[in-house]
């Protein structure tokens, strides 16, 4: 039997196997400020999925299943980041939710 304190002894361990942040690699750095403007920017990507299908007015080639999970997980995502105190997550899955809340709309009303 273990002695009872021993998982306050390990979580101090676990303390001295992580990175410190920020790192003193550069290019960690570097990768560390970029993944802002990615993670921001690749819901952009979506849009001009959003706009052929409303200015179609056809969604028929879309899976309505798949941007319904997506945006199921999106809202996990969100509650994650608030959970945390993540603003970069949650303003990402924020911005994924509106995204594909638009695709499954639009796959309803033109699919």
């Amino acid at each position: 039997m273990s002695h009872p304190i021993h998982h306050f002894h390990k979580r101090k361990r676990i303390h001295t196997q992580k990175e410190k942040y920020p790192s003193k690699d550069s290019f960690k750095r570097v990768v560390d400020k970029l993944i802002y403007f990615f993670g921001l920017a690749a819901p952009f990507a979506a849009i001009p999925q959003v706009y052929k299908i409303y200015t179609e007015q056809n969604a028929s080639s879309i899976s309505s299943f798949t941007f319904t999970a997506l945006l199921i997980t999106n809202f996990f995502w969100v509650l994650y980041g608030i959970l945390h105190k993540e603003k970069p997550i949650i303003a990402v899955y924020i911005a994924w939710i509106v995204i594909n809340s638009l695709i499954v709309t639009g796959t309803i009303l033109y699919g």
